[in-house]
This record gives C-alpha cells, sequence and structure tokens, in this order.
C-alpha cells in the first residue's frame, strides 16, 4: 500500500453537503428527473406461483381513454439477449413465480395505466409449485460458488472427531426468515429513448449507474456508449438496487413501443415484494465443540437456504465462521433448494448478518455451557492469524470493542444468572454479540480531476449517494489529496457520463472511490504543482493494493443490548443498545455514526420485526405493505449509541478507512436474542423474537 493520505478534512464532522437540496426539495430523484410530455407504465403481474400464460384480453384496457400503449409477450420487442433468465420479460409466456411481470400499461398518467392494468384478463395453464423451504428436502444441491466468489464449502481438520471428543459440546439450529429490503424510495425508472439517435437515458434509482449501463446494454442490444444511466440521488437501497431489475427491462421495452415519450415507473410498495428481491431465509445448524478450559476445539456450520428455479443466489452465510474464532477443526458448508419464487437478492450485510445471528447466539450458549462469562468467552478464542486463509490480520481490535463497550455499557453489573432482575414487572437483561464485515475490494474505478477559471477542482467520478453521505465523505478525501478547502472542491457523481464507478455494495464505495481520487489528485499535483493553470486535467485508475495478498482485511465491532420482556405478555422493549466499532479511519464523524445507528436499527427491526410470509398454498407474499411487515418505527427505538475506537488501517486503503455501511446491523440482532434470554431465561433461535415464543 503506498503512503496513508494525510488527512485535514476527513476527521472532520461535515455536515451533509447535499442536505440543504435535500429538505427543500430541490435534489432530483430519479422519478422527477425533468422530462417533457410523460407517458406512466405500470406492470401487469402474474398471480400464479408456476405456469404459463395461456391467453391475454386486453380490450378492455386499450379501450380506456389515456391508455397509449399495452405489452404483452405476445407484442413486446424482442431483446437482444435474454440468456440472463431474470431479464427475459415479455418474451415467452412462462411464469416461474409469483409476482412475475408478464405485461405492462403505458398511459397519459399513473391513475389510468394503473387501472388498465387491472383490466387486462389473463388465462393461465397452472402447474404444481414449490416453495417451502425445509432442511430435509431430497433435492437440496451445492452451488458451485457463493455469492461474491466465495467457496461453497470448506473443511479443515477432523470436525465430527473433534466434536465426539470435545468436553462441552452444543448443537443447535437457528433460523432467520425472508426479509425484504424496503426502503423509503421505491425502485424508481424514467426511460427516453430517442429512436432517431439509437440512444436511450434511463434516469434510475440504483446503487451504480454504470453496474446499470454495462448489464442492460447487451440486453437491449445498445452499446454501452448510447445508453447513459442517471441517478445522482438515490433513497436508499440496502442492496436491492446494486444491480438491474425485471422493471429495468420493462420500461426499456416501454419506451420502444412509445418512441417520443418519456416513460416513468416507479413501484409500488406491494409490487417491491415481487419484483426486487430479498434476504433467503435460512436453516442454520451449529456445532460447537470446547475443552475444559473454554476454548474451541471444533466449529460447524452447515446451511440450508433457498434461490428461485428462475436463477441462482447463493447467499455466504457461513462465511464469518470461517475467520471469526480461532478452532483447529473447522467446518462450513451450504445447500440450496431451488424453489418456485422470485430471485434473492443483496440485502444489507448478505450472508454476514444472518450468519453471525447464528454464530453469536451460539456463541453466547456455548459461554453458558463452559461457565463463562459471553465477553471472556469470546476473548478466550480470539484468533491469532485469520483461521480461513492463515494470514494476518492487517488490524484485528474487536477485543478492544468488547472490552471498551463492557466498561460504558455497565457489564460488570450484570447478573451472572438469566431472569435475575424485574424492575415493576419487567424483566431485564443485557446481552452481547461481536460483528465483523470483510474489507472487499472491487477495481476498476477511475477519477478525473480538472481545474477551472473559477479556481475550483472539479472531481469526476460516477459514484452513487444512497443516503449514506457520498457526496461529503468523497469530497473531504479531495480536499485532502489536493491540499486545499473542501469549499474549493466540485464533486460530479452519479451517471455514466462520468469516469467508470464500481457498485455501492459490500461497503467497498468510499474505499474504492476515495482510492481513485487520491490517485487522480497525486497525478494532478505531481503533473500540475500547487499553482495550476485553468484547465489542469489529471485522470487515475484507482491502483492495485498488492497488501491484499499480504493480510486477512474485516472491520469488527461489539453491540450491546439491554431489553425489558413484560412478564405476563411477552412485549419486549429494547431499551438501550450500544455499539463499539473498529473501522479504520472515520472519514467524517457525523455521517459515520448516522450509518452505524441506522444499522443498529435495522438489526433491532431484524430481531422484533421484520418476517416475510409467503403463503404456499398460492406462492404469495401475504404481509406485502408496512401495514403488516412490520419494521422498526420511532416508538420502536429508544436510546442508541455508536461510537468506535482509535484505529487506522494502513494496508487497506490511502485514508486508512474501512466500509461502515454494513457492520450496524450484523451482531445487533444476536446481541438482543442474548439479552432477551438473559431477562427470561428463554432461548429463541428463530427470528424475529415475538411475545409468542415467550410464553408458556
Amino acid at each position: 500500500m503506498t503512503g496513508l493520505l494525510r488527512t485535514r478534512a476527513v476527521g472532520r464532522a461535515l455536515p451533509r453537503l447535499d442536505g440543504p437540496l435535500k429538505v427543500t426539495g430541490q435534489a432530483p430523484y430519479a422519478y422527477e428527473q425533468p422530462v417533457d410530455h410523460p407517458a406512466y407504465l405500470h406492470p401487469v403481474q402474474a398471480v400464479i406461483a408456476r405456469g404459463r400464460v395461456q391467453s391475454v384480453d386486453t380490450g378492455a384496457a386499450e379501450a380506456l381513454d389515456g391508455v397509449v400503449a399495452v405489452i404483452t409477450h405476445l407484442n413486446a420487442p424482442r431483446l437482444a439477449d435474454d440468456s440472463d433468465r431474470e431479464y427475459r420479460v415479455l418474451q415467452s409466456d412462462e411464469v416461474a413465480h409469483y409476482g412475475q411481470i408478464i405485461g405492462g400499461v403505458v398511459a397519459d398518467t399513473p391513475q389510468i395505466a394503473r387501472q388498465a392494468a387491472g383490466m387486462v384478463g389473463v388465462c393461465y395453464d397452472i402447474r404444481p409449485h414449490d416453495v417451502e423451504l425445509r432442511a430435509d428436502r431430497s433435492d437440496l444441491y451445492a452451488p458451485e460458488a457463493l455469492n461474491a466468489g466465495y467457496p461453497t464449502d470448506t473443511e479443515r481438520g477432523d470436525v465430527e472427531a473433534a466434536l465426539f471428543s470435545a468436553a462441552v459440546t452444543i448443537d443447535h439450529t437457528y433460523g432467520t426468515p425472508m426479509e425484504h429490503n424496503n426502503p423509503m424510495e421505491p425502485h424508481t425508472t424514467v426511460a427516453v429513448w430517442d429512436a432517431d439517435s439509437g440512444r436511450m437515458t434511463l434516469y434510475d434509482s440504483n446503487q451504480g449507474a454504470y453496474p446499470i449501463r454495462t448489464t442492460l446494454a447487451p440486453v437491449f442490444g445498445i452499446e454501452p456508449d448510447r445508453l447513459r444511466v442517471v441517478s445522482p440521488y438515490v433513497g436508499g437501497a440496502f442492496g436491492c438496487k446494486g444491480y438491474p431489475k425485471a422493471h429495468h427491462v420493462l420500461v426499456g421495452l416501454a419506451a420502444w413501443m412509445v418512441p417520443g415519450r418519456p416513460v416513468k415507473l416507479a413501484l409500488t410498495r406491494q409490487q417491491m415484494f415481487d419484483l426486487v428481491g430479498y434476504r433467503t431465509p435460512t436453516i442454520q445448524r451449529v456445532r460447537l465443540g470446547a475443552d475444559s478450559d473454554g476454548r474451541l476445539v471444533a466449529i460447524a456450520h452447515d446451511v440450508v437456504e433457498q434461490t428461485a428455479r428462475l436463477k441462482e443466489f447463493a447467499e455466504q452465510t457461513a462465511t464469518p465462521t470461517r475467520t471469526m474464532y480461532a478452532a483447529p477443526h473447522r467446518r462450513t458448508t451450504h445447500r440450496l433448494a431451488a424453489l418456485d419464487v422470485a430471485v434473492p437478492t443483496w440485502m444489507r450485510a448478505p450472508g454476514v448478518t444472518p450468519g453471525m445471528f447464528a454464530g453469536e447466539v451460539a456463541m453466547d450458549e456455548m459461554a453458558i455451557a463452559c461457565g463463562l462469562d459471553p465477553i471472556e468467552f469470546r476473548l478466550r478464542n480470539e484468533p491469532r492469524v485469520d483461521p480461513d486463509t492463515g494470514l494476518p490480520y492487517s488490524s484485528r481490535n474487536l477485543a478492544a470493542c468488547l472490552r471498551s463497550g463492557a466498561r460504558r455499557f455497565g457489564w460488570s453489573e450484570r447478573a451472572p444468572i438469566p431472569r435475575a432482575r424485574r424492575e415493576d414487572g419487567w424483566l431485564v437483561g443485557i446481552g452481547v454479540a461481536a460483528s465483523t464485515y470483510p474489507g472487499h475490494v472491487l477495481p476498476g474505478s477511475v477519477a478525473v480531476i480538472h481545474f477551472g477559471a473559477d479556481r475550483c477542482y472539479r472531481v469526476r467520478i460516477a459514484a452513487a449517494d444512497i443516503g449514506t453521505g457520498t457526496w461529503t465523505a468523497l469530497t473531504q478525501i479531495a480536499a485532502d489529496a489536493l491540499d486545499c478547502p473542501t469549499d474549493d472542491i466540485r464533486l460530479e457523481i452519479g451517471d455514466t457520463d462520468l469516469p467508470v464507478a464500481t457498485v455501492e455494495g459490500g461497503s467497498t464505495g468510499i474505499s474504492c472511490w476515495g482510492s481513485a481520487i487520491v490517485a487522480a489528485a497525486r497525478a494532478f499535483r505531481a503533473e500540475h504543482g500547487t499553482e495550476p493553470a485553468p484547465g489542469a486535467r489529471a485522470r487515475a485508475e484507482m491502483p492495485t493494493n498488492r497488501d491484499l495478498d499480504r493480510f486477512a482485511m474485516h472491520a469488527y465491532g461489539a453491540q450491546f443490548a439491554q431489553v425489558r420482556v413484560d412478564a405476563d405478555t411477552g412485549e419486549i422493549r429494547v431499551s438501550r443498545l450500544l455499539g463499539v466499532f473498529a473501522v479504520g479511519r472515520i472519514v467524517n464523524p457525523l455521517t459515520a455514526r448516522s450509518q452505524l445507528v441506522g444499522g443498529m436499527t435495522m438489526g433491532l427491526s431484524m430481531a422484533l420485526f421484520e418476517r416475510s410470509v409467503v403463503d404456499p398454498r398460492f406462492g404469495n407474499v401475504v404481509n406485502r405493505d408496512f401495514a403488516e411487515y412490520h419494521v422498526a418505527t420511532n416508538a420502536d427505538v429508544e436510546d442508541v449509541e455508536a461510537t468506535w475506537i482509535d484505529e487506522c488501517d494502513p494496508h487497506y486503503n490511502p485514508m486508512g478507512a474501512k466500509g461502515i455501511g454494513e457492520i450496524g446491523i450484523v451482531g445487533t440482532a444476536a446481541a438482543i436474542v442474548n439479552a432477551v434470554h438473559h431477562a427470561t431465561g428463554i432461548r429463541v433461535r428463530q427470528l424475529p423474537v415475538t411475545p409468542d415464543k415467550l410464553l408458556p
């Protein structure tokens, strides 16, 4: 790794530079981009889980005043590349899951489009479907690789023999349900097709303009430079906007069908439960074995999860178990059930979040079985090198997080046995869990810096800001790299007319984009000095980091939770949450704290509320709105505090920073479940923790 960035702006609590535009309504989100004479698109969706469209009656819809076009598989334009079945929209009569797009209506208003979509008559040839995930299925299989390229299974030593001879063992099964991302801004795309030039523009809500273009251009048969994707402001994503979905293809087809008119599509909240992915449900068997001193000798983590028959997505659920704690004998496996469901997708800390829930609840159970304090048990099993790769860690300050959090939270006052504290009819308990997230790196981001006549530096890179603070953090990094005030930086992001940038995913954004900006700034200064002439320019790609092959790189944290459980009703309240993190140098304390608190709040929601319920008779998610899919609200979130230890990782990137967007959620659900056990003596192993699980 080349030299660390000298920081002056980095580390300052600079308020969000995009804040005033957002609160005054001047920041255009995808649906608000100004276009002339738009038409509006509403999907027609399948109401069966598997089969074929036998016939379609569009007459009533086409007769409705204001309808511009009705699209079905019978009249839709042919795609240039439909090899990816997820994007094979309206190319055949096949139905692969409930809610699949089988048509669309384009109209002069969104209301007319929605009404007409409901008037399209469809007859089906219904086939038997299967949407139930079970661990005892005979058709489970091992995928070739997991999401992010991880190997499916790993094994070191003789796990079964070590478990058999261990002084203390546990063997439990943990479960997490299907969950849906549900960002505040729904998935939205505005497609503008210029038939004369053969160019298409997509104003889109996404996590990366270039990944959207790279995927969709061959599908549409358009040269990449003729497909522009614009997304400077995005109202949340949590992973489900990381790559194109079927609705992107639908709106492109609609734009072709009505040349000369931009086509707007904003999915409804209900449609998002069908069309944009979800976190796969998991069934996880965790077995731990320890010696008489409480040191782990064996770890086995076997995962069963679902994918779609339409297209495989294999979540990397057991991967954190491979690196988290020391044990000479260890095994992880993943098995998939291919079902008649929509395709799963990324959801904040994919794989790591459900996997660490199971692993950290199991660690709590094992600590009790060994007669050890849960923090002491974790410290006793700290690895000296990465158990998965054998590499040294670039930095690993989990122990410091645990010790600092214990002091701040008052862990020493914790009762040694469950159900020992009762206050005014509430059972009170506290719990802890560790968290980790890998230091992913995605190569390829490029930054260009241009010095203007106004004496300001235009920093151009097609990065994404999904509400995380990218506008502000990259400005700070650029200011330090150029050794100038932040007021002299003019950042441009979110557009494929800018230099290429990788996706905002895997907590990689600031690291990859920031590294490219630092490289461009150093090239600029080397070529033009500190007194550049107007028009001076430099370009650089994110450099290769050779330390990636020499060190294991991860962020760490420790979450502490205090809960109150009503002894009569089982109602659960999380009265305190504390997260202490080791995430390298903090670029901006304001935006960092926002991300960490947001992640912990989402973990609270996962622990107590979130569960998508599928009706096996029809294959549909039945609780498909915020009235029935419960997420944490202000009333559920009491005292949440996020802090960090002083750390700089010189091996990861020039800023010394690690990703923070996802680690906040990772250990939170486990900490809450462990606190519920401490309060009640009842161990819940299936999320969410609802009152019925705590009552006799």
